[in-house]
């Protein structure tokens, strides 16, 4: 009877950490913007909780790539205004645009964005560090590492 007891804790305890796995996937939900565009946001949240994420997303070869970061200008800390593309046969970074929040409250956190041309199949990774960019001023708070699966 003892050890039938322990073998259904351990069962529930081993799906109880299955399941938690599985609903922390790294995965991004690439979400359609319109048609032949992909986009994907972070917000503070996440970063509060993990200061440096890796995630990966697949887009449609010819599609365009929208990324969206949480910024707060007021705290001096921003995005780099180019993201690190390790495979630049890939992916091309045509744009990168600052939103100022959408409150008008002292502090409240606006938005970084990037637009991505997907050139060719194929894989690279994307990086982008949340710094102050002056001498001597934190770098990396804050980072973001995307693998992008073009297919």
């Amino acid at each position: 009877m003892f050890n039938i007891r322990k073998k259904i804790i351990f069962s529930g305890i081993s799906s109880l950490i299955i399941l938690s796995l599985l609903g922390c996937s790294s995965a991004l939900t690439s979400t359609p913007v319109s048609p032949g565009q992909v986009s994907f946001k972070v917000g503070c949240d996440q970063f509060m909780k993990d200061n440096h994420l890796t995630r990966s997303v697949r887009v449609r070869q010819g599609e365009l790539l929208l990324v969206t970061l949480c910024s707060n200008a007021t705290t001096g800390f921003q995005w780099s205004q180019s993201a690190q593309i390790y495979d630049e046969s890939i992916l091309e970074q045509v744009d990168h645009i600052f939103s100022v929040p959408k409150q008008s409250i002292a502090g409240a956190a606006g938005t970084e964005k990037w637009t991505f041309n997907t050139l060719n199949k194929g894989t690279s990774i994307v990086v982008w560090e949340y710094s102050r960019p002056w001498a001597g001023g934190e770098k990396r708070e804050w980072s973001l590492a995307a693998t992008v699966i073009i297919h």
